[in-house]
């Protein structure tokens, strides 16, 4: 019995003593100022999107009234058909939270675009994401088409993968094919995702660039390291709706 207690201490003493090896499920560092993006997709009935397009355009200036809107498109390629996608700007969760109350009082956009919608929608999904902290949200040069590409990395966050996402993405950004706009990590979601989203001149520019990227020994390199911490990625291609500030 006294030896079974000192190898009881002993494996205690070792397991406090020895360092801890743990990977974290958050996804990390952001930027500092405490404004977020919040990401929302919405699938629709068959044949109902234009329904829904047509009732939000007539509608946009009550929503935008209350806070910012970075980009709203239709998904044309990617998942599931008759889907949108949009982005909102937040100060903080405080402010999100006084847009929420102040929409939810608002008779004329409850009436004119809340209640109709609703037999229109099949599901919904919202995500809270932060820019990256060495990336900048840019406007791109003219009308185009955009194409968001969400990976799902390996659990750890940036500590883990971020580096080597980082020299994967800044590789297609020297090539100068296509331009970046902004890449977003998941805070509220699935964590360890990254959305990236591209803009191009038109769909066909697309994969003359690609094309391209595959052939520059800088570009493979940079994604080669970074598929290690890959788990799964989706593409999506986007048009911008007349309505959306991002064009």
């Amino acid at each position: 019995m006294l030896a079974l207690r000192r190898s009881l201490t002993r494996a205690v003493a070792a397991r406090t003593l020895a360092p801890q090896m743990c990977s974290s499920f958050a996804t990390g560092p952001r930027q500092h100022d405490g404004t977020f993006y919040e990401f929302h997709t919405y699938c629709f009935k068959p044949s109902k999107i234009d329904e829904f397009l047509e009732i939000l355009k007539k509608n946009i200036h009550l929503r935008t009234a209350y806070s910012e809107l970075v980009g709203f498109w239709r998904v044309e390629f990617g998942g599931r058909t008759n889907k949108v996608f949009h982005i909102w700007k937040y100060d903080s969760f405080a402010h999100r939270s006084e847009v929420q109350k102040a929409l939810a009082k608002d008779k004329e956009w409850q009436e004119q675009y809340v209640i109709p919608n609703l037999a229109l929608t099949d599901e919904q999904e919202f995500e809270i994401t932060y820019l990256v902290p060495w990336c900048k949200l840019e406007k791109p040069p003219k009308e185009g088409v955009y194409e968001l590409v969400t990976f799902q990395m390996k659990p750890g966050g940036p500590a883990l993968w971020g580096d080597a996402l980082k020299r994967a993405v800044n590789a297609h950004v020297e090539l100068g094919y296509s331009k970046l706009v902004g890449v977003f990590h998941t805070e509220y979601g699935a964590l360890n995702r990254v959305h990236v989203l591209w803009w191009n001149e038109s769909a066909d520019s697309r994969p003359a660039g690609r094309h391209l990227s595959h052939e520059d020994p800088r570009v493979v390199a940079a994604v080669r390291e970074s598929v290690n911490y890959l788990v799964s990625q989706q593409n999506m291609l986007l048009i911008p709706t007349s309505y959306s500030p991002l064009k």
